[in-house]
């Protein structure tokens, strides 16, 4: 099995990072575990109240629970990923059924923050954009998805995602392997990056290192 660690400041264009692999790999080769759906639960704190929370910051994320499930299945157990919403801020009472897959890709905004995340990864992958775009990015799919005024979106970008962007993800960026400028625009770095992953694989069946 072969982890992969996708990082990148919000709207910097991972998702269609990690699709275009999935496209350039056969069926079933990959699985995806958003670091998204590890927020901790916050149903405990006032509705009011969920708003304020920064999601931008490690300190939000059960990294307990997503080593738990990445060592599990690179033991070659299923997991139930755990869901989490965003319109309530709440962890969702579904999971999601996670089966061991030659590549699994970790995918999300502080995944190469944590050391004991870095050190699971067989690849590390920065993805970088120009901060305006990934702002308009931002307000696009928040406003669709979240249910935020562009307004709202702006104001939290201004006050969390631009300062934790500085503070946590950015400095992330040196423990890349590799940094793919301009996102999912950049078809030579993913095609380089696909090459690897299928290089490494063809390597594992046939006993080569």
């Amino acid at each position: 099995m072969i982890i992969i660690g996708i990082a990148g400041g919000t709207g910097s264009g991972k998702t269609t990072v990690v699709n275009k692999i999935i496209d350039s790999l056969p069926a079933g080769e990959v699985s995806v575990i958003p670091q998204d759906s590890y927020y901790k639960d916050s149903s405990h704190i006032p509705p009011e109240e969920r708003s304020k929370i920064n999601f931008d910051e490690p300190a939000a994320i059960e990294w307990t629970l997503l080593v738990e499930h990445l060592k599990k299945l690179r033991a070659g157990e299923s997991i139930e990923m755990p869901t989490y919403s965003y319109l309530t801020c709440t962890r969702q009472p579904e999971t999601v059924r996670v089966n061991p897959t030659d590549v699994v890709i970790v995918e999300g905004i502080l995944v190469l923050s944590e050391p004991i995340m870095r050190e699971m990864m067989d690849v590390k992958c920065f993805v970088d954009a120009d901060p305006d775009d990934r702002l308009i990015r931002v307000i696009a799919r928040d406003c669709v998805e979240r249910g935020r005024t562009p307004q709202l979106v702006i104001d939290r970008y201004q006050d969390v995602l631009k300062p934790m962007h500085a503070r946590y993800i950015e400095p992330s960026k040196k423990f890349a392997d590799l940094i793919i400028p301009q996102g999912g625009t950049n078809t030579v770095a993913i095609g380089l990056l696909t090459d690897y992953i299928e290089g490494r694989l063809a390597r594992a069946k046939t006993g080569r290192r």
